[in-house]
C-alpha cells in the first residue's frame, strides 16, 4: 500500500457553553481543527484530526499545522502508511520537529492499518481491556458558586470524574475547590487544575488551604522544576501534564516520582505510535494516565476512545470526550457518552468517516505524480 495523496480540511468547532476559559485570562470559544485525509493506491482512506488549544496553550496553532502538513506531505508520497514506525522515523527526519504537524497524519496511518486489516485500531494498540471507559469534564473557570452548579449539572448526567480550571487569586481557588469538592460525593474525582498559572508560592498557599480535601492537583506552575518542588511539600496526589511532552522528559518524571498521574495528549507526543509507546511505559511503572489531546472533535474523540480502551483498566485514570464541547460534527460514527462513560465500534480502523459536507473545499492538497 502506497500513500497517493494528503489532503486537509479545515473546520471551526464552536462551543456548546460558548466559551472556554483557563489560567491567565486565556479563553476560547471556538476551536481551529484540521482534518487530514490520506488517500492510497488500494483505495482506502485514512482520517486524522488535529486541534490545538488555541496558539497560547501548548507550542501549536492551527494554521501552523497546515504549513506544517504542506512542508511534510510532498516526502509522504509513495510511503507505506501502514508502516508506522518507518513512517514516523521518516517524519521526524523530513521534519525536525512539530509533533503536533505529523500526529494527524500518524492518526490517519492507524485508521488505515485497521482498515487493511479488518480490525479496530484499539485492537492493534493492544486489545480492548473493557467495553467502555470514564470520562472526566473540564469545568471553565468562572466564580466558585457557577463552577459548582456546573459540577452538579454535569454529576447528574452521569460524570464522575472532574478537572476544575484553577490557577487564578489562590484564595479565589481554594473557594473554587472547596465549592465544588462540597457537591461531589465519596469516589467521586476532583482534579484541580491550573495550567501552569501559579507561582510556587501560590501553589503552596493553595496546597495548604485544600490539605483536608480529597482532590488532585494538576500541573501548578510552569516549569517541570517548579512543580517538582511543590510536588514536595504536599501530600496531595499530583498530575503532570503540559511539561511532559515526549519520552524524554516522562522518564524523568518517573525517575523523580514526580507524579502520580500523567496526563498524556496525542498531537503533544507526535500520534498514536509515540502515545501508545508513553502509554505502555507508564503502564509498566505502574503510573496512572489521562489519555486525551490538546482538544478536537469527532475523529480525535474516537482516536482517544481506541487508546483508552486498549489501555490496562487499572492504570487508565480517565480520558475525555471532545466532541461533546462542541456543537459541529466533524465526522460521523464517533463515539458519544453514555452516563459519563465511552465506548467504540467494531468498525475497522477509526470507525469514523468525515462529514463531508461540513469541511468544505480543502486547505492543503498533496498529489502524487
Amino acid at each position: 500500500m502506497r500513500i497517493t495523496r494528503l489532503t486537509a480540511y479545515r473546520i471551526e468547532l464552536p462551543l456548546v457553553e460558548g466559551s472556554y476559559r483557563w489560567s491567565g485570562g486565556k479563553s476560547v470559544d471556538t476551536f481551529d481543527s484540521t482534518v487530514i485525509v490520506i488517500d492510497t493506491d488500494e483505495g482506502l482512506q485514512g482520517y486524522g484530526e488535529v486541534c490545538p488549544l488555541g496558539p497560547f496553550y501548548l507550542a501549536a496553532y492551527g494554521d501552523g499545522v497546515r504549513t506544517g502538513l504542506s512542508e511534510l506531505g510532498p516526502h509522504l508520497i509513495g510511503c507505506d502508511p501502514t508502516a508506522v514506525g518507518p513512517l514516523n522515523d521518516w517524519m521526524d527526519r523530513c521534519l525536525k520537529g512539530h509533533p503536533y504537524v505529523k500526529s494527524g497524519i500518524d492518526m490517519a496511518c492507524w485508521d488505515l492499518l485497521g482498515k487493511a486489516c479488518g480490525r479496530p485500531v484499539a485492537e492493534l494498540l493492544g486489545g480492548k481491556y473493557v467495553d467502555s471507559v470514564p470520562l472526566y469534564r473540564a469545568i471553565s473557570q468562572e466564580d466558585p458558586d457557577i463552577m459548582a452548579a456546573k459540577v452538579a449539572g454535569y454529576r447528574d448526567e452521569g460524570y464522575r470524574r472532574f478537572q476544575l480550571k484553577v490557577g487564578g487569586d489562590p484564595d479565589v481557588d481554594i473557594e473554587r475547590i472547596r465549592q465544588v469538592r462540597a457537591v461531589l460525593e465519596p469516589g467521586d474525582v476532583l482534579v484541580a487544575d491550573a495550567n501552569t498559572g501559579w507561582l510556587r508560592h501560590q501553589a503552596m498557599r493553595v496546597a495548604r488551604g485544600i490539605a483536608d480535601l480529597d482532590v488532585y492537583m494538576e500541573q501548578p506552575c510552569l516549569s517541570y522544576e517548579e512543580c517538582l518542588s511543590v510536588r514536595e511539600h504536599t501530600n496531595l496526589p499530583f498530575v503532570m501534564d503540559e511539561c511532559i511532552d515526549s519520552i524524554g522528559p516522562l522518564l524523568r518524571g518517573l525517575a523523580d516520582r514526580a507524579m502520580d498521574v500523567v496526563n498524556l495528549k496525542i498531537s503533544k507526543f507526535g500520534g498514536l505510535t509515540r502515545i501508545r509507546q508513553a502509554r505502555d511505559l507508564c503502564a509498566s511503572q505502574g503510573i496512572a494516565m489521562t489519555l486525551e489531546d490538546s482538544w478536537g472533535g469527532d475523529i480525535i474523540t474516537a482516536a482517544i476512545a481506541h487508546v483508552a480502551q486498549s489501555t490496562p483498566p487499572e492504570v487508565l485514570f480517565t480520558c475525555t470526550d471532545f466532541n461533546s464541547y462542541v456543537t459541529r460534527r466533524n465526522a460521523l460514527g464517533a463515539p458519544h457518552r453514555n452516563q459519563g462513560r465511552m465506548g467504540i465500534t467494531d468498525r475497522p480502523g477509526l470507525g469514523v468517516e468525515p462529514a463531508w459536507d461540513e469541511l468544505g473545499d480543502p486547505v492543503v492538497e498533496i498529489v502524487g505524480d
